[in-house]
């Protein structure tokens, strides 16, 4: 007999914002001390070099810890781990908004780190409890919270530090995170689906050991030297404790990351994809707050302040919001390797336009909107490609993987921007500032290698998926047709 469906309760409807909430506040947290870093060396009393470790811990300790966490969430239950990323996160913020002592602040953030492993997760849970019909957009704007989050993050926090002290930025985001954590506890439902096994503690030990040295030598390489003994040294470390790693993870039983389903083309070319567009993504906000900052004296600068700056940067995050449900229908029709491949194309054409001008503000407000309308559609198509292609059980590592990805992407802009402005400077007022030719070449650079991505993306395997759930719907719905008939 027929039995209708159980109503669901009123607070699973509010699964997904909740959910989406906690990506924005991930997204937020990282963005939030950016404001700070030119006054820190005052109000710590601690040299520049040693408050860019802010960013920098945040950085080292979110990339190590997204695809353990998420391996975790698959053994342990996602809404627990969830809930146990966000929890250090929170306690971070109260720790920088009770110390001014530069060791607190930079452990505190290392601490916020662990957050970088909400949007995998979530996105995992998203597929353990919706429909295939609610999936996809939702997935979407998951995908979206990191643009939005980081949209919203620097004019909040560039308005709090201006017109209230820096302390009270850390007690908002620790007030925020509270609320996180408990609206998870509340509207998220702990998903059935489990991988069970023994935790890879050698590789997990062996994944963070290499990430710290590959990443802490891309983010340092220009402070200490692209040729110094100790970035040869954290490179060739890397490299080796990488491969053995690599080796370790085929031989285990149970391994932390399942290397067999990487090397499966539509998984390992979507992870290529992934470090591409995080590249791209990442030089848009980042060259362009420095840019509109730039003193007029340059010739090109607007002299915005940080709050200013912040607003310019807003328009991205609206975008990205309102544009993740066109995302999820263009995957769902022609799927999500068209949209990602369709996605970077749009970022290159972004960046085309901020070398045609970058002069005026409403020219420089479009290129950054045209950039990130494209980051909502590759970022949104990432997921769903993962999703499409691994196991059940397996979606939390595999899109943490993907994440860790976009964080060594955005990790390598960073530096290749600071080195093209390094060696592109025109003394003002007696300091070194960057050139125009030194911004202009870095938009080309993070254009080209949208291309890149968007080649690497046609070159990901058609999607079956896409025409078989359509398909497979069909079909389900006929049988589901006749069983009422039948009653």
């Amino acid at each position: 007999m027929y039995r209708p469906a159980p109503m669901p309760r009123p607070r699973d409807r509010l699964t997904v914002p909740v959910l989406a909430f906690g990506g924005i506040l991930m997204a937020v947290m990282q963005t939030v001390v950016v404001p700070l870093l030119p006054d820190l060396p005052r109000l710590t009393g601690a040299s520049a070099a040693t408050c860019s470790w802010m960013v920098t811990a945040t950085l080292l300790s979110g990339a190590v810890l997204t695809p353990v966490l998420g391996r975790a969430g698959d053994m342990y239950g996602k809404r627990r781990v969830l809930i146990a990323a966000l929890c250090p996160m929170t306690l971070g913020s109260v720790l920088c908004a009770l110390s001014s002592d530069i060791g607190v602040l930079i452990a505190a953030r290392a601490l916020s780190g662990a957050a970088a492993a909400v949007v995998p997760l979530s996105i995992s849970i998203l597929r353990d409890e919706l429909p295939p019909e609610r999936r996809g957009s939702a997935v979407a704007l998951m995908s979206s919270t990191v643009g939005i989050g980081a949209a919203l993050g620097l004019p909040l926090a560039a308005a709090i530090v201006q017109y209230a002290n820096w302390h009270a930025m850390f007690w908002v985001t620790a007030g925020l995170g509270a609320v996180g954590v408990a609206s998870v506890a509340w509207a998220v439902p702990e998903s059935p689906v489990r991988e069970p096994g023994r935790f890879d503690v050698p590789g997990a030990l062996g994944l963070a050991a290499g990430l710290v040295c590959l990443l802490l030598g891309v983010s340092q390489g220009g402070q200490w030297g692209w040729g110094s003994p100790r970035i040869a040294g954290l490179f060739l470390g890397s490299a080796v404790i990488l491969g053995l790693w690599w080796w370790q993870q085929l031989r285990a039983e149970r391994p932390l990351v399942d290397l067999r389903l990487v090397s499966r083309p539509t998984v390992g070319l979507a992870h290529v994809a992934a470090l591409l567009a995080g590249f791209a993504f990442y030089a848009n906000s980042l060259v362009t707050a420095q840019l509109v900052q730039a003193p007029e004296a340059t010739g090109y600068g607007l002299a915005l302040s940080i709050v200013a700056t912040g607003l310019v940067l807003l328009p991205g995050g609206f975008i990205m919001l309102l544009l993740s449900p066109l995302s999820a229908r263009i995957s769902a029709s022609r799927g999500p390797r068209v949209t990602l491949a369709l996605g970077a194309l749009v970022i290159a054409a972004g960046y085309g336009v901020r070398v045609a001008d970058s002069r005026d503000l409403w020219m420089i407000m479009l290129g950054a909107a045209v950039v990130g309308t494209g980051t909502t559609l590759a970022y949104s198509a990432l997921p769903t490609l993962i999703l499409h292609a691994v196991p059940a059980g397996q979606t939390a590592s595999a899109n943490g993987v993907n994440v860790l990805m976009r964080t060594i992407g955005q990790a390598t802009s960073s530096a290749t921007v600071a080195a093209v402005l390094v060696h592109h400077t025109s003394p003002v007022d007696g300091a070194p500032v960057p050139t125009l030719h030194g911004y202009l070449l870095a938009f080309a650079i993070a254009g080209t290698v949208a291309l890149l991505a968007c080649a690497t993306a046609l070159a990901i395997p058609g999607d079956p998926a896409s025409g078989g759930t359509r398909r497979a719907r069909g079909r389900i719905r006929s049988v589901q047709e006749d069983a009422l008939e039948g009653t």
